[in-house]
């Protein structure tokens, strides 16, 4: 999603200016191209040098900076962005936004551009609650601005309160979020599941499997990212939630069972990544079960097939976690569950499935067709099984934008 964007990142004099440099690093190791402009007041806190270095761009701090292959062309910088970032924001900055004053290169540039801009506050709580600050981010966001954070936390106060930078995992989420609006999945509803679910023995002790969920919340950001509105129904994990997608959070396969069937019942496309448990206790303990001297055993039963009984006007996309015959077993279960396509990977391989950050995988769709892909990250492999998604898909209609 951020590989060649041209990303405009506003800096202004708050002590979180520091954390910009953050910011602007994983944006450029996204492979956007990021284009810095400091306030005067920025430049107090950290040096231009540092997101030179970063990024490999001119940094621009004044309006009439001769140095900057910009010049006081803001008019460029405007038209050249996808979209207009100022993290972190300060209340002077906002003020002066909300009230269409262009002193600087900073706001000549945001209030120049057509691109989408995004806001993220950074100030003392009292600040932030000031009935003014609220009315100008307010007048911002009548005008589309959209506003993250910020989050509670240390301030530079020493106090604790509300009005530290929102978390940099959330401010390029909403990034991606952003730029994602208007793609190719725009007015679609996807939903994922995720993670390993838990079958309860007593209060301490579950039957679960080895699953992180990366895949499942790789499949869920890939699909924010395109513009879909994204539900992600997930067994625990200890993975953050995504941003910018509805998180339904489940235990047991019964618990994800009646959750899927509750939001599918207007979804275009269901992505089962989760491994459900496929038995449980008969019944669980009321107490914890005492250790004996003697061993323990457990009656099971099988657990709900979600994907082969759930129903609805959708496309159903199965995983198979196969450890021999891998592509005959995933063809049965692809005809078996009535799936349009299913996604095979060898659990025996060190460097794909459980707990590892890489897949090697094969798609096969219900036509037969079988795509071996090579080894990728598990947001590559989940962006190859959304372009398969996206061409199942009707064309719609009218593709109306998800809003934030």
């Amino acid at each position: 999603m951020l590989r060649n964007k041209t990303i405009v990142l506003g800096i202004t004099g708050s002590i979180a200016a520091y954390k910009a440099a953050e910011i602007a690093s994983q944006l450029t190791q996204a492979g956007a191209k990021v284009n810095v402009i400091m306030t005067e007041e920025a430049i107090q806190f950290i040096s231009p040098v540092t997101f030179r270095a970063i990024t490999g761009r001119p940094v621009v701090t004044e309006m009439f900076d001769l140095a900057s292959e910009f010049s006081i062309e803001h008019v460029s910088l405007a038209e050249a962005a996808d979209i207009v970032v100022v993290a972190p924001a300060t209340a002077n900055i906002i003020a002066k936004l909300a009230a269409g004053i262009a002193d600087d290169m900073l706001c000549c540039t945001v209030l120049a551009t057509k691109a989408p801009v995004v806001i993220a506050p950074a100030m003392e709580t009292n600040m932030y609650n000031n009935p003014i600050t609220q009315d100008n981010l307010a007048k911002l966001e009548a005008h589309d601005f959209v506003i993250i954070g910020p989050a509670m936390g240390w301030l530079a106060s020493g106090k604790e309160g509300l009005g530290r930078l929102a978390d940099i995992r959330d401010i390029i989420g909403n990034i991606c979020q952003v730029l994602g609006r208007g793609g190719e999945l725009a007015g679609r509803h996807i939903v994922v599941t995720a993670g390993g679910t838990q079958e309860p023995i007593d209060p301490v002790r579950y039957i679960s499997n080895r699953s992180s969920g990366k895949m499942g919340y790789a499949l869920a950001e890939g699909a924010r990212d395109r513009g879909a509105k994204v539900t992600l129904v997930t067994a625990p994990t200890s993975l953050p939630e995504p941003v910018g997608v509805d998180v339904i959070q489940v235990g047991t396969a019964q618990e994800m069972r009646q959750a899927v069937e509750n939001v599918t019942l207007r979804a275009d496309a269901l992505i089962m990544a989760a491994a459900v448990a496929d038995y449980r206790p008969i019944k669980a303990a009321k107490d914890k079960i005492k250790k004996g001297k003697v061993g323990l055993t457990l009656e099971l039963e099988g657990t709900p097939d979600i994907l082969g009984t759930v129903k609805g006007n959708f496309i159903k996309v199965g995983f198979a976690a196969e450890s021999s015959n891998l592509v005959e077993n995933a063809k049965g279960k692809l005809k078996q569950k009535g799936l349009a396509l299913i996604v095979a990977n060898d659990i025996t391989a060190s460097d794909s499935g459980f707990g590892t950050d890489t897949n090697r995988v094969t798609i096969i769709d219900r036509e037969g067709k079988i795509d071996s892909l090579p080894l990728l990250r598990k947001r590559e492999v989940a962006d190859k099984v959304l372009d398969r998604v996206a061409k199942l898909l009707p064309k719609p209609k009218s593709r109306r934008p998800n809003k934030i």
